[in-house]
Formats: structure tokens, sequence, C-alpha cells
């Protein structure tokens, strides 16, 4: 797997490395904060010593129409467009400077299964959520939302 770090449209970090892996771990992902994308490229073989060459570089795909939160500080109300095949919001948690820091964005659906989250948060974070429709990651939920309105409703028939 070759992570490749991009901040705006500039190439921060490009990683490379060879080496045994379960077939599961061969993926094309992309991770998008905004301020931030992760590019996962990773080309697999089956033989003995077939990986003399490296994986195709990632490259950043054009806008697919999804949209999903991002943060600007605590400020999580800006709007992503997503790229290629980000088709999921996402929302973790990293730490930056000793403080735990909530970020999110827009993933493809690889970075959300189940067998990649452990291996993805060793990149991006612990406490990993997705979810799939246009600006599903917000902060508020739909269930404390509910709670909230029906609370009283029930307080106004109870005491009428």
């Amino acid at each position: 797997m070759v992570p490749l770090f991009v901040a705006g449209n500039s190439k921060l970090v490009d990683i490379k490395g060879k080496s045994c892996a379960a077939a599961e771990e061969c993926v094309q992902a992309s991770i998008n904060f905004g301020v931030s994308q992760t590019l996962l490229t990773s080309k697999c073989c089956t033989s003995d010593l077939c990986n003399s060459q490296d994986a195709p570089e990632g490259s950043i795909s054009s806008p697919n129409g999804k949209k999903c939160f991002q943060c600007d500080g605590n400020d999580c109300t800006k709007t992503l467009y997503c790229n290629g095949d980000e088709d999921h919001c996402i929302s973790t948690s990293v730490t930056s400077g000793g403080q735990k820091v909530t970020v999110k964005g827009c993933a493809s659906k690889v970075v959300c299964s189940s067998t990649q989250s452990a291996q993805i948060a060793g990149i991006i974070g612990t406490e990993i959520s997705c979810c799939q429709g246009d600006l599903c990651n917000s902060a508020i939920s739909t269930t404390a939302g509910l709670l909230l309105f029906v609370t009283p409703l029930i307080s106004l028939v109870l005491f009428s």
C-alpha cells in the first residue's frame, strides 16, 4: 500500500513500500478532509518475488457530486465536495498537539469497511464513523434532535 498525502494540490509525502500482504489489504482508497487528502494505492500479485515494480502513483480525481461536512477548527459546518470514488462521509478523531480533534470529510467505501478500518486507523485516527448520503456526517444526530422535539410534547400531553 502506498499512502500519498496531499494538501491542496501539492504533494506533501509519498511513501512507497513493498511487502507481503493479504488480498483484502490490496486497496485503492481516498480520504479527503478538505485541507488534506490521503490517497492509498497498491499493486498486488500472487507469485514469489513478483513485487519488483512500484504501485501506481495516486492522483486526485475530479469532483463526483457528493457532498460531506468538513471541519475548520471547531466549525464543522463547511461543505466539502467529494472526488472520484469518495462515496461515503466520514467523521473521526485525531490527536493534534495533545488535544483530541474531530475531523470530517469524504472517504472511499473501502476506508469504511470493518476489515480496513483498523489498518487505516493508523493513518487517519480512531473512532471512525461513516455514512452514505449528502451531508450525512453532521454534528447533530437525528435521534437526538427527535428526542429534543418529542420530550416537551410528551410533557405537554401528560401534564395538560
